[in-house]
């Protein structure tokens, strides 16, 4: 069995990496400084799903345990951000724009944590928190998605799952990889495409 890969951190670098990362990446994800009103925004109502989100199956697939032990202990981290009014709070930005390919699938909103994207990898701490938006125009949480900065450390695992090379707008080098923990993907758990996601 594979150990799961941390990045060790590289305090050299991050503040002047986050200087010049965060600004490259609020314009990428064409995201916004003010937070949205939305159905899902309310506690309440997103505490509804809760344990809806909690149960669901994850996608089909081998998984060494390793990997599917982490990807509970996310699911279980991050299933509160199912509520943007705790996303917001957490610090991640809202943004109206939605990312689809006319042939693979969709990627939906990225809610980008700025001040997360530099050379650490923290699996309970995701850079992007992934949604889809329903008929009456609240959001659902479909995944999480990480961004490594490259400074020429190793490349990041998720348990035993390398991380893909770039894919991200960002002009530093860098690693990423999408989770779709809450969203089933026929393409893989890991692929960064999603058929069953679209955008309005």
């Amino acid at each position: 069995m594979k150990t799961l890969h941390y990045i060790q951190p590289l305090r050299f670098f991050r503040g002047s990496l986050c200087l010049l990362v965060l600004p490259l990446m609020l314009s990428a994800f064409m995201l916004t400084s003010c937070a949205v009103d939305n159905p899902t925004g309310n506690d309440a109502e997103a505490a509804m799903h809760f344990d809806q989100i909690m149960n669901e199956s994850a996608p089909v697939m081998l998984l060494s345990e390793s990997t599917a032990d982490l990807l509970k202990e996310v699911k279980k981290s991050t299933a509160r951000f199912n509520s943007t009014t705790q996303a917001i709070r957490a610090g991640y930005a809202p943004t109206d724009h939605c990312v689809e390919h006319p042939e693979l699938g969709g990627m939906g909103y990225h809610w980008v944590n700025g001040p997360l994207v530099d050379p650490y990898f923290d699996p309970l701490k995701p850079e992007a928190i992934l949604y889809e938006t329903h008929k009456n125009g609240s959001f659902r949480i479909i995944g999480v998605e990480y961004i490594v900065i490259n400074v020429g450390q190793d490349q990041p695992y998720f348990g035993d799952y390398p991380f893909d090379v770039g894919g991200t707008p960002i002009e530093a080098d860098h690693w990423s990889l999408h989770v779709w923990l809450y969203k089933d993907n026929p393409a893989g758990m890991f692929t960064p495409f999603n058929p069953n996601v679209s955008c309005p």
